[in-house]
């Protein structure tokens, strides 16, 4: 069946296994046409469900999901036209790279000059050109997942789904292969759906970024809003780079909540959408590591910014910026992240008292 774009609805979506638990769990999305979207959650979450009955692998329980308009459940991929690569690549390992390519073509019947130009024209925009005639044993990883890449991408499909496929790349390559798949995303102009648990691969590479946990969506939205608002305690602390503080409002002034705690005083944190808010609730905030800085005690600091005696715990270099990690407000972490020729001026030791400070437009009220 033909589908006029890759744009992706799911509506109402529910996958049970057994009757009763709920792998996926009434999800609602809307995902553009030739978007690049992430799911993104721990193990089990039921991300790769939802990439499988995208991919027509798997029917929902209940629910509809709708490709480029029209309601897909019930048919198989290649009606929906959509294609998969997985974490594994599955490439036949007595195929050249060429014939790798072609397969799916070979398969519909294609012709095989037909199949040659096809695929000849896929390794080109993959970069293989040179390698067209090794096997799969004779090519690095990086250069086998673009063979699947590319054998995925050939029969056309509006939407191609990718299950993990960096995780079996080491660090460096898997930076490049992002590169890539980005390139390869615009060029092929159509939608990918991209499944991971890597929180530094979804927001440097999707157009979306969907967080989920335990079959339900907790926020979804451009990657920069997700990572700098997000929503509520599960998502700041999973994608990473907030703190996440509890505290007491002790009063409401204007568009602000002062909250206190045992080891906070008069912490001012915008209500945002927390209007009903009021004096004596429990509430999270959260504040980026980036935004915190540290000075001694007796710099002070001024302006209306927040100012929380601590005490250093431990110091980890990280290359660009320094990790300090604080004493715990309550059970929550607090760490800052300081530029690293900043820190290295006047540097800290562990057991030093400090004053972590920050200002009140950074911080973001919590769900």
């Amino acid at each position: 069946m033909a589908v006029e774009n890759g744009s992706i609805e799911l509506a109402g979506i529910v996958k049970s296994y057994d009757g009763a638990n709920r792998v996926v769990d009434g999800v609602n999305l809307k995902i553009p046409d030739r978007a690049y979207c992430c799911f993104l959650g721990p193990s089990g979450c039921g991300k790769t469900t939802i990439l499988r009955m995208i991919a027509g692998h798997e029917d929902p329980t209940y629910g509809e999901i709708l490709i480029g308009g029209k309601d897909v459940v019930g048919l198989a991929p290649v009606e929906r036209r959509t294609a998969m690569m997985f974490q594994s690549y599955a490439l036949f390992p007595h195929l050249n790279v060429r014939d790798n390519i072609a397969f799916a073509l070979r398969v519909r019947g294609v012709g095989a000059q037909e199949r040659r130009k096809a695929a000849d024209a896929m390794i080109e925009k993959v970069r293989l050109t040179e390698l067209a005639d090794r096997l799969p044993a004779q090519l690095s990883g990086g250069q086998q997942q673009r063979v699947a890449l590319a054998r995925a991408a050939i029969t056309g499909p509006k939407v191609l789904l990718l299950d993990e496929p960096l995780s079996a790349l080491d660090e460096q390559l898997r930076v490049q292969m992002r590169q890539e798949l980005s390139r390869m995303q615009r060029d092929l102009g159509i939608t990918f759906i991209h499944v991971t648990h890597t929180q530094l691969e979804a927001i440097a590479i999707a157009d979306i970024v969907v967080v989920m946990e335990k079959g339900k969506i907790k926020q979804a939205g451009p990657a920069r809003d997700v990572y700098d608002q997000p929503q509520d305690r599960y998502v700041a602390e999973f994608l990473g780079g907030q703190n996440v503080l509890t505290g007491r409002i002790e009063r409401i002034e204007g568009d602000s909540a002062i909250i206190v705690s045992q080891e906070m005083r008069d912490v001012v944190v915008p209500l945002g959408a927390r209007r009903t808010a009021s004096a004596g609730d429990v509430v999270d905030f959260a504040i980026r590591r980036d935004d915190v800085d540290l000075v001694r005690p007796e710099a002070g600091g001024g302006g209306e910014r927040a100012k929380v005696p601590s005490r250093v715990r431990a110091i980890e270099y990280q290359g660009n910026f320094v990790k300090v990690i604080l004493d715990k407000i309550g059970a929550d972490e607090l760490i800052a992240y300081v530029p690293d020729r900043v820190f290295y001026r006047d540097p800290f030791s562990v057991g030093d008292v400090v004053i972590a400070g920050w200002e009140k437009n950074k911080t973001r009220m919590l769900a």
